[in-house]
């Protein structure tokens, strides 16, 4: 049951801290400085999709082999109370951002979500994510 799947937008992203040794820091700081990038974020992100462009066809076929749905997916009671009533369990695999809307109480969760697996972000309310706990990869 694919449940609010739609693409990301630009602005739609996940804040990451990363560590970086002064020598490589202090190569970004030159290239922004000599105009190759506007600032050390934008050169992390083009870093990174170079890396994911390298590796993409590996990523899509992995991507395949694991049944993720890509993208946004949005999970809210009323979709929830759908699957319950349709007796099912949903097993939410998603790479991207997979969000429980905060009217999802942790009963409802427990009783419709069989296992949850998101490489990117989960946003769910605490007490949520405290019941889905064990159901969590």
């Amino acid at each position: 049951m694919a449940v609010g799947v739609r693409e990301a937008k630009q602005s739609e992203s996940e804040k990451i801290t990363i560590n970086l040794g002064f020598v490589d820091l202090g190569y970004v700081d030159l290239l922004v400085r000599e105009g190759f990038y506007g600032n050390r974020t934008d050169f992390i992100r083009t870093a990174i999709r170079n890396q994911l462009d390298r590796h993409g066809e590996a990523a899509r076929q992995s991507t395949v082999r694991r049944q993720l749905q890509l993208g946004l997916c949005h999970y809210a009671a009323r979709d929830l109370e759908a699957t319950r009533a349709a007796g099912e369990l949903l097993d939410i695999r998603v790479l991207g951002l997979a969000t429980i809307a905060a009217d999802v109480t942790p009963e409802l969760a427990r009783a419709t979500i069989g296992s949850i697996t998101v490489l990117g972000a989960l946003h769910a309310s605490p007490a949520v994510k405290a019941a889905l706990a064990d159901r969590i990869a």
